[in-house]
This record gives C-alpha cells, sequence and structure tokens, in this order.
C-alpha cells in the first residue's frame, strides 16, 4: 500500500540533488528513498532520571521502524528537569521548555519534510511540548512516554522525589537528623524514569493515554521493564498502520478526545499543570478548551485514586493492578468516557478496552469504586474573586478542608518565604502569599513546590494556605491555591495585599477574595509602583515578551 509522504519532496524532486546526496551520505540506498520517514525525537539527556535512558529507548523504536520498511531518523531536543531545578532560579525555564521543545519538533520535521513523528519524553514539559508540535504539525504522530521510575526506601519509609523536598523542611524544623536527611536523599530516587507519584509526568502521560495519542500502557508502563521495551516495537507497528489509514493529530486531539484526558486527570487526582497543558495543546490541535472545562469534568467526575501526592499509592502500584487502561475500562463502564474517539491503534478507545481485565476492587485499594469514591467530584477546582477575576486553580481533595480564612503573610518571591520559614516568620492561620512568581513576573511561572514541601515538613501544612500567581508541581499537596490571574506583574491585585489582610478561600462558592476595602485598596493603587521585567535578554525576555496568560495556557504563539 502506498504511504502517505511528505518527505517524497526531498526525496524524488529531482530539482533538490543536495537533499537526496545528503540522504545518500547518511546511508540510505534508493530503495530506502522510496520508504516513509519518521523522525524520532528524543528528549533524551544524562542530566537527571526522568530522561537519562530516553536515547536507549530511541534507539529501540528506530530498529522497530525500519523493521516496518519504513526510515526511522533520531533527532534530539532539550529537557529541563523539574525536579533539580525546583527552588532555584532554574525553574523559570521549566515552563520556558516546554515552547523550547514544541518549537524544535516543529522545526526539523518541518524543514526535514518528515512524513510522521515519534516522541520519547519524559519529564513534565516534554510530553505537552511533543504534543503540542504533534497538533501544529498535523502528520500521524505517537507519544511514547519514558516510563515511572520505581520507589526508594529508607529505614523501612517509602520514598520518592517529594520525601526529598519535604526532608528538608523537617531539618529546618529540626525534627530530622543529619544522617536521616542524608539517606532520605540518597535514597529517594533509585534509577531511571519519571517522578513515581501522581505528579505532572504521570498525570500528563495518563491524560495524553486517554487522549488516544499514546498506546496502551503507555503511561503505566514502568520505565525499565520488558513492557516499555515491547511498547517500543507495538509504536513502530502502530505508526505503519497511522500512516496507511493517512491518521492524524488532528483526527485523534477532538473535543470529546481532551474531555478523555481531563477525566483521567480528575479521576486519578492528577496534577494542576494539566489544566495550563491541556488547553495548550488543544490550540495546537484547533480545539477549545478552557478552565470552565475542567470544572465542569471536576464537578461529575469522582476522585477514585489514592496516590501521592495526597494518597498511599505510586505509579508503579497502579501497574501492578492493571494499569491507565483498567481506569479507563472502568470509566468507560460507567459512562465517563467517550468510547467512540479513535486513537493511534487506528481502533476506538471503546475497542482499545474491549479485551482489558477488569479491576478487582476484593484485590486492591489503589482504586475505588464509585461508590467509594475518595471524593464524590473532582480534586481540581476553578476559582474566582477579587484576587483572581480571571480565574485560578485550587487542588483540592477533600482532605484540606472546603474553606480557609486566615491573614495574609506576603513574600515577593519563593526565596523570601524560604527565609521567613526559618526565621519563623509564618505561623499557624496564616495565608502565605507567593508574587510576582507569573509567566511574565518570575519570568517562567516557576513551580512552588520547595515552599509547599517545606511547609509540610515544617509540620504546619494542615494549618496554613498558600497561594500564588505561580504553579504547583504534581508533588504538591495542603490548601493551595495557583495560576492566579492576572499575575501581579500585570497589576493584579495580588500586588497590592500586605501583611495582616484578610483572605478567604471558598472552594464551594468558587471564590477567592482580599477581604479589604474599596477605598483602602484604591489608595493603594494610587500609591503602587509596577517591578521593572526582570530579565533584559535571552530566553526568558522572549517568553516574557510572549507569553499569555495561565487562564491561555501560556502558549507564545498566539497574538
Amino acid at each position: 500500500m502506498e504511504l502517505n509522504r511528505h518527505s517524497r519532496t526531498i526525496t524524488q524532486d529531482m530539482t533538490l540533488p543536495g537533499a537526496q546526496a545528503m540522504l545518500y551520505a547518511i546511508g540510505l540506498n534508493e530503495h530506502d528513498l522510496k520508504k516513509a520517514q519518521v523522525g524520532i525525537a528524543s528528549t533524551g539527556f544524562e542530566g537527571n532520571s526522568c530522561n537519562m535512558h530516553l536515547n536507549a529507548l530511541a534507539t529501540q523504536v528506530k530498529q522497530a521502524v525500519w523493521d516496518q520498511e519504513l526510515v526511522g531518523l533520531i533527532f534530539n531536543t532539550i529537557g529541563v528537569s523539574d525536579g533539580m531545578s525546583n527552588g532555584t532560579e532554574g525553574m523559570r525555564y521549566s515552563l520556558v521548555s516546554r515552547e523550547v521543545i514544541a518549537d524544535s519538533i516543529e522545526t526539523i520535521c518541518g524543514a526535514q519534510y518528515y512524513d510522521a513523528l515519534i516522541a520519547v519524553v519524559g519529564c513534565d514539559k516534554n510530553m505537552p511540548g511533543a504534543l503540542m508540535a504533534m497538533g501544529r504539525l498535523n502528520r500521524p504522530s505517537i507519544m511514547i512516554y519514558g516510563g515511572t521510575i520505581a520507589g526508594g526506601h529508607w529505614k523501612g519509609k517509602e520514598l520518592n522525589i517529594v520525601s526529598a523536598f519535604e526532608a528538608l523542611g523537617e531539618k529546618l524544623a529540626n525534627k530530622l537528623s543529619d544522617e536521616d536527611y542524608l539517606g532520605i536523599i540518597q535514597n529517594s530516587c533509585p534509577g531511571a524514569g519519571a517522578c513515581g507519584g501522581m505528579y505532572t509526568a504521570n498525570t500528563m502521560a495518563s491524560a495524553i493515554e486517554a487522549l488516544g495519542m499514546a498506546l496502551p500502557y503507555s503511561s503505566s508502563n514502568p520505565a525499565l521493564s520488558k513492557e516499555k521495551t515491547n511498547e517500543c516495537i507495538e509504536a513502530a507497528k502502530a505508526m505503519h498502520l497511522l500512516l496507511e489509514k493517512d491518521l492524524k493529530p488532528r483526527d485523534i486531539m477532538t473535543f470529546d478526545a481532551f474531555e478523555n484526558a481531563l477525566t483521567i486527570v480528575m479521576a486519578l487526582g492528577g496534577s494542576t499543570n494539566a489544566v495550563i497543558h491541556l488547553i495548550a495543546m488543544a490550540k495546537s490541535a484547533g480545539v477549545k478548551i478552557t478552565q470552565e472545562d475542567f470544572q465542569r469534568i471536576s464537578d461529575k467526575t469522582p476522585l477514585l485514586a489514592d496516590l501521592k501526592p495526597s494518597g498511599k499509592y505510586l505509579m508503579g502500584d497502579l501497574h501492578k493492578v492493571g494499569g491507565t487502561p483498567a481506569v479507563m475500562k472502568y470509566l468507560l463502564e460507567n459512562k465517563y468516557l467517550h468510547g467512540d474517539c479513535i486513537t493511534v491503534t487506528g481502533k476506538t478507545v471503546a475497542e482499545n478496552l474491549k479485551e482489558i481485565p477488569s479491576l478487582d476492587f476484593e484485590k486492591q485499594n489503589v482504586i475505588y469504586p464509585v461508590e467509594k469514591a475518595i471524593k464524590k467530584t473532582g480534586h481540581i477546582q476553578i476559582l474566582y474573586g477579587n484576587l483572581a477575576s480571571k480565574g485560578a486553580v485550587a487542588k483540592n481533595t477533600g482532605k484540606e478542608g472546603e474553606k480557609f480564612r486566615g491573614t495574609a503573610r506576603v513574600f515577593n518571591g519563593e526565596f523570601e518565604l524560604v527565609d521567613g520559614i526559618r526565621s519563623g516568620k509564618i505561623k499557624e492561620g496564616d495565608v502565605v502569599v507567593i508574587r510576582y512568581v507569573g509567566p511574565k513576573g518570575a519570568p517562567g511561572m516557576p513551580e512552588m513546590l520547595k515552599p509547599t514541601s517545606l511547609i509540610m515538613g515544617a509540620g504546619l501544612g494542615k494549618n496554613v494556605a498558600l497561594i500564588t500567581d505561580g504553579r504547583f508541581s504534581g508533588g504538591t499537596h495542603g490548601f493551595v491555591v495557583g495560576h492566579i490571574t492576572p499575575e501581579a506583574f500585570d497589576g493584579g491585585l495580588l500586588a497590592l495585599i500586605e501583611d495582616g489582610d484578610w483572605i478567604e478561600i471558598d472552594i464551594k462558592k468558587h471564590q477567592l477574595n482580599l477581604l479589604v476595602e474599596e477605598k483602602v485598596l484604591v489608595i493603594r493603587r494610587s500609591r503602587y509602583v509596577a517591578p521593572t521585567l526582570k530579565v533584559k535578554s535571552g530566553v526568558l525576555y522572549k517568553y516574557a515578551k510572549q507569553v499569555k496568560t495561565a487562564v491561555d495556557g501560556c502558549v507564545t504563539d498566539e497574538d
């Protein structure tokens, strides 16, 4: 069967001898030039556990692609380790890396005329970046998730990356010995793979599997497993089928498919980062997803997974009881998913799940049945009010309570807050405010994992709320509200808060309000001096000048 091919332009057009000569130079022959070319994008690099094994997986994919009588050509793009950059100035580059990944994949596939794309990705921003490129290019595409890391252990305690951050809070509060602190740090990440809980990497991998852009089990197959190797082989077979059918991302990434993705995020207790990432991914495919869609899906989807950070288990535990497909099958049986959405297998969601074993609620406690749901509705809640006139995102599993009223403790950036914890400035009943860390203000909208982990480690997690125009790691838990829009740098009311002001957060009413009289705010506004941009050149400068708000997905390719 003749495969749909973009690369025919450079392989058969006699007016492009230079391109043909270079393809001969890399080892292709005349027979190869008649084959479809598949670009294999790897975000592999040696600097972190999430991505350290991806180049090896890409090599396996390449061999499998050639075995399908296709030309597989590996290229690399960047990755940024959130776990390593959190709590540093480097975290400003994390969300920016999503755009760099999307732009670079689009650039090379567009310039090289690749017929199709397989992306092998690991850490948080790798996945939405790759999917955004797929939506823009709209050529047959598959994502392969690098897989989750195994859990760590120290003195009988199960560990993961968040354990390391919370250990620092315990140490600062003199609740942890030097020996145990070092032991936790050295044993939290035992090898290759992305962070083990339902943090952003596993959230996005699960969402993209539900979206239909990854093979079944991709999100729950462990990084170092026979299943992940087999997935690389099966992806090549699926790619051949996609090329035959000319089945492209925009055929798969429909509104209903995005509803499936939102549903799995709610059922599994996924990261709040899913909000900006799925909005951005949808835009790349010409689909409109808004914060209101998240609230609508949250209102009707129960939280079923007892997964970290707020629960007990890791992604590896979900793998053992049936993985993401088992959860999807249960959701489909209970009419929470659209079963007729087409996927990269060439089959519908319902067809993919038909032979999947059902969850056994008598033998596992990772996933709860609907009638015993951890929370009857979703944990992601969209708030409005005078502090968030365009919206904010809260993560509330029900364990934190649904209302918090306290006095503001204001910090212009997370480093001020770290000093505040050390000095004992934060007290029970405070609403911690971290501002000027939004998309433009930071710039780069860094995650506030270190502050929330320090608060938890210091034993204040149940008695303190935190609000910010920054983001939260998927590993964050506690009474937290992020993505506040408009951000402080854009003149949002967040910029006018002073220590001692009363702030009220009401999850049920979807409200986030500063309880200060308007006449006082008018005076403060008249005295307010807007800050200047913190950078003057480079990628952060370009990002600050181009980025849209969190409500708009923090995209950089819109007017």
